[in-house]
Formats: C-alpha cells, structure tokens, sequence
C-alpha cells in the first residue's frame, strides 16, 4: 500500500536502475529497510512510495542529510535519517533500536549532487577546490597530491584508477607542485591531461586519476566491505541485500562476497554470518541476480552515467530453506 505517487519529491532525484532495483528489493508493508546511500533520496523516495514501510537511511555527507529533510517531513514517521557512515550501520541502528532489517540498498560511488557542485571538488569538469571529501572532514584529494611521495603516488593512481600511465602522471604533478601547490581541480586535470595520450574509448584522461582520490579519500572500498558485512548480519530471514556498484574494484568486492555469502566461492567468508556454523553448513543466502543486472538502452542514452552501473542481491534464507 503506497502513501504516494511513485516518482521522487521535488528536491529528489531519480537513481540509476530505479526500476531493477524495486523489483529487485520487492519492498511491503509493515517491512523495516535501510537505504545506506541515500544521497538524493531517490530511492528512498520510491521504496517509501511503493510500500507503507519504515526506512532508516544513512549518508556519511551532511549536505545529503540536510536535504532529506522534506521528504522525511513527506513520510513523518516513516523516513528516520542518519548521518554516519554506511559501514557503521550495525552500530547507527542498535542506537535507535533495529537489529534487524527487511532489506538493505546500497548505491556506491559519489552521487550526482556530489559530483555536479565544483565547490565539493569532484569533477574535473569545472574549477574547484580539489576536495573530494564526503563528509567534509579529514585529508582531502589536495593533501594527497600535495604529500605522497611520487611512488606512492604512483601506486594510488594504478591501484585505485587502474591508471596505465601513472608513473607519468604523478612525476609530473610532483613537478608542478614544486612550483606552486596544486589546489584546484582544473589544474591537476589540465596536468594530467599534459603528459598522457588521449584515451581511445573517448573518456577524459583524468577520470581514472580523479576516481583513484576519490576513492583514497574516502577509503570507499574499506566501506564497501565493511557495509557489505553489516548488512548481511543485519537482514532477517527473506531480507535482501540490494548493491549498485559503478567502478569495476567495488563490483569485483560484491561479486565476491555475495558469492561467499551463497556458498558459490571455494573460501569461507570472515564476514559470512553462516560461517561461524563451521564448514558443513549450508549457505545462508541464496542469489537473486546469477549474473549482474545492467541498464537497458533507453536509461544509458538518457542517463550516460548509468552505463557502467552493475546491480547484484542477495537474500537471506529461513533457517528451514537454509537445511
């Protein structure tokens, strides 16, 4: 039973595979569910529309919570905001009382609001302060450039942006910063831009090296897994994980995990909640989605940002499925 139409709320923004992702999570009445990533409140907004429902959603960014608040006010008593960390949500919900949850989406990456406002410093695609943080707090994309030695440098940019050129890229930017520091965004891209060739497939040569700060930044991967871990420990029996991954690292980790969690991968997860039942123990999950769901034609041509999103869930058995 919905409370409202299904599009977001003025203020909202429509999310990347909307539709897989409610067909997917299926949401229901008198259900609990935890939005870890709510960002512009997109899906927030649908999952509240598509079933009278509780949903807990956090976001580390206080910009995000602060624009919650009028469609919390939309759902009074339905919608509880949270602002912390989506690997921290075990411990964000025992404080309001859930230990348990009917369902968990999870969008990775940097959202729209993030990456479309230069002052956050995300985008090379207008000047700003070479930010990248999240929540506004701790070591910037600034910091790092104007810091790490040029190995290490180097070592962030190929691990992180899976950059082939990037022992190029980070001699030059230890170059340039000897002349001034580099603290905006349009001079460590006009920086890169300078030493390597242009990239066959069309993209910007500094999207990977922007992406390997971001990701660094925020220690984005360390959370995946942490997030991944707490929401499998929190979901009850027919409770589904949900996951929305962009960058081929994040997706490779929940490819992984939910292979763990349904007893598809040779090794025992530490994270597994059925593990600790010892290694005769039938997985606790099942996989809904064998291979990743992708975004049709229509959404890639309307939503170029879409084009490299992979959905993948999980959903934890009844202990009677699971024997």
């Amino acid at each position: 039973m919905s409370d409202g139409a299904a599009a977001p709320l003025p203020g909202t923004h429509l999310p990347v595979m909307l539709a897989e992702v409610l067909a997917t999570l299926a949401p229901r009445d008198d259900a609990t569910y935890c939005d870890g990533t709510f960002g512009g409140g997109g899906y927030a907004g649908a999952i509240l529309a598509t079933a009278r429902c509780t949903l807990y959603a956090i976001d580390r960014d206080p910009d995000a919570i602060a624009r919650g608040a009028a469609l919390a006010a939309h759902h009074a008593g339905r919608l509880h905001l949270l602002e912390g960390r989506f690997g921290e949500m075990l411990e964000l919900l025992a404080a309001r009382g859930v230990a348990a949850l009917d369902g968990v989406v999870l969008d990775l990456g940097v959202s729209s609001f993030q990456l479309d406002e230069a002052g956050r410093g995300f985008s090379f695609r207008a000047d700003g302060p070479l930010d990248m943080r999240m929540e506004k707090s701790g070591r910037s994309a600034a910091d790092l450039v104007n810091t790490l030695g040029e190995s290490e440098l180097a070592d962030l940019l190929f691990t992180l942006g899976e950059e082939r050129h990037a022992r190029r890229i980070a001699r030059a930017v230890v170059a340039a910063r000897r002349e001034a520091p580099i603290a905006t965004t349009l001079r460590l891209a006009e920086i890169i831009r300078s030493v390597t060739p242009r990239d066959p497939s069309g993209i910007d040569r500094a999207t990977r090296s922007f992406q390997a700060l971001r990701l660094a930044v925020n220690d984005e991967l360390g959370e995946v897994e942490r997030g991944l871990a707490a929401a499998a420990r929190l979901l009850a029996p027919g409770g589904r994980l949900v996951v929305v991954a962009f960058h081929s690292l994040e997706d490779r980790i929940v490819k992984r995990f939910m292979a763990q969690l349904t007893g598809r991968a040779g090794g025992a997860s530490r994270h597994d909640p059925g593990a600790l039942a010892g290694p005769a123990a039938p997985p606790a999950f099942r996989l809904l989605t064998p291979r990743a769901l992708r975004p049709g034609d229509a959404e890639t041509l309307a939503n170029p940002r879409a084009r490299s999103s992979r959905l993948r869930a999980v959903e934890r058995l009844d202990s009677r499925d699971a024997a």
